[in-house]
């Protein structure tokens, strides 16, 4: 079973010097064994046939998904547990640690084994999922770990955008001309636009952590649902302010926001191993108040979601591969035009109690690539507490200024709680 990799796909996989990690922490108050461990993982491969994958490039040097008669298992490293925030540690371990991904799976597990407590790390190259994957697999991961005979059925993996755009639509003479027509427009502009000799040098990377009590939290998430505006429209309003306090006129007044493919495209199921990924692009109105900004930016989001496609994206994109290049080119070198990206999991959806242990926490993911500004900002909510995990480098962020954002945001949003209960 073989497929060629997608352009989202080969873009993040660059030419595999470079990493491009994420990394999904968890931690579990219960006893394993390291056999149970890897029972659970060679499970999940049973079912999802991309994580027995391995890339192979053909004649042209096109990169392909390909699984070997013989599989191979996901490599499971273990360390001793000795503190709170190892996990932190060996998260920046593993962000700067490339996958040989000719002889390995995109796919490894750090376990932080401690006496009654272990964290727990999946690391992924991100061609390989999006967080969405990520969580189901978390999921599954549990279900097994807890019940070894637990029954997560099999993948019926997508093998190509045949698998995802309708045929009515891949298959249209106008649709098929407008995607190329559009590839060929974008591999222009992008060949034209003049961009620097060397990429910037992104120097030391870093990574914050903090959790909003579940108390905040519930009062945040009913203050949105009050203003009639989403979590996600209220975080992002909230970082760029604390941007523009901290940064000044260094600050874009951009945050790019990821949106989930799935909701589109209900041929990606929730369980699908799949990376590619939808974009919208979120700014604040200066001079008004932050209630008045809230719902522009909110009305702003819901036009630009509404327009977003990813049938033609996806097939403007695949009808510019030979244009890989120099996207590549554009987005390493290429001058920074937003402050971060921000990423709102929103609510994870998965037990903490299980028979045999606990599941005690889930901590953001966090994600480090080469490929441009990595300043990033991850949340999700997980037993009622929001968790936030920022990444960045000191060549695009100083970390002094990022702890100033991260102050920042926590005390802008306690003022707008406190503001709303007296008012």
């Amino acid at each position: 079973m073989r497929r060629k990799l997608m352009f989202g796909e080969r873009m993040l996989l660059g030419d595999g010097t470079e990493p491009f990690n994420a990394v999904i922490p968890f931690r579990l108050r219960g006893i394993f064994s390291e056999e149970d461990i890897q029972y659970t993982l060679s499970r999940l491969q049973e079912k999802h046939p991309w994580l027995r994958a391995l890339v192979q490039y053909d004649e042209q040097n096109v990169p392909w998904f390909q699984i070997p008669v013989l599989p191979v298992s996901i490599p499971l490293r273990i360390v001793q547990r000795q503190h709170e925030e190892q996990w932190q540690e060996e998260s920046k371990k593993e962000w700067h640690s490339a996958f040989d991904y000719t002889t390995t799976p995109l796919i490894r597990f750090v376990w932080i084994k401690g006496e009654e407590v272990s964290d727990m790390l999946f690391v992924f190259h991100h061609c390989l999922c999006d967080g969405g994957s990520a969580m189901a697999l978390l999921h599954e991961f549990l279900k097994v770990l807890d019940n070894p005979a637990a029954d997560i059925g099999l993948e019926n993996a997508i093998r190509g955008i045949q698998d995802v755009v309708p045929a009515h639509i891949l298959q249209n003479s106008k649709k098929r001309f407008k995607a190329k027509a559009i590839g060929r427009l974008v591999a222009l502009a992008i060949k034209c636009i003049p961009v620097s000799k060397r990429a910037i040098d992104r120097q030391n990377d870093y990574l914050i952590h903090w959790k909003l009590d579940e108390t905040t939290s519930k009062q945040l998430i009913s203050f949105c649902k009050s203003s009639g505006v989403t979590v996600n429209t209220f975080l992002g309003a909230i970082v760029l302010e604390a941007f523009k306090k901290v940064r000044g006129s260094s600050a874009f007044n951009k945050v790019s926001c990821p949106v989930d493919i799935r909701r589109f495209a209900p041929q990606i199921k929730n369980d699908h191993i799949f990376a590619f990924g939808l974009m919208i692009v979120m700014s604040s109105k200066q001079k008004i108040s932050f209630l008045d900004n809230l719902r522009l930016m909110q009305d702003e989001v819901e036009r630009k979601t509404a327009k977003l496609n990813p049938y033609i994206t996806m097939m403007v994109m695949e009808s510019a591969h030979d244009a890989l290049k120099n996207f590549t080119r554009l987005l390493k070198r290429g001058k920074s035009s937003n402050d971060c990206m921000f990423s709102n999991l929103g609510r994870i959806q998965i037990p903490d109690q299980y028979q045999e242990f606990s599941l005690e926490t889930i901590f953001s993911p966090s994600v480090i690539g080469p490929l441009g500004n990595t300043t990033t900002m991850v949340t999700s909510t997980f037993r009622g507490q929001m968790d936030f995990s920022f990444v960045g480098s000191e060549g695009y962020l100083p970390k002094t200024e990022a702890l100033a954002i991260r102050d920042e945001i926590i005390d802008r949003i306690r003022q707008q709680l406190d503001y709303q209960e007296a008012s």
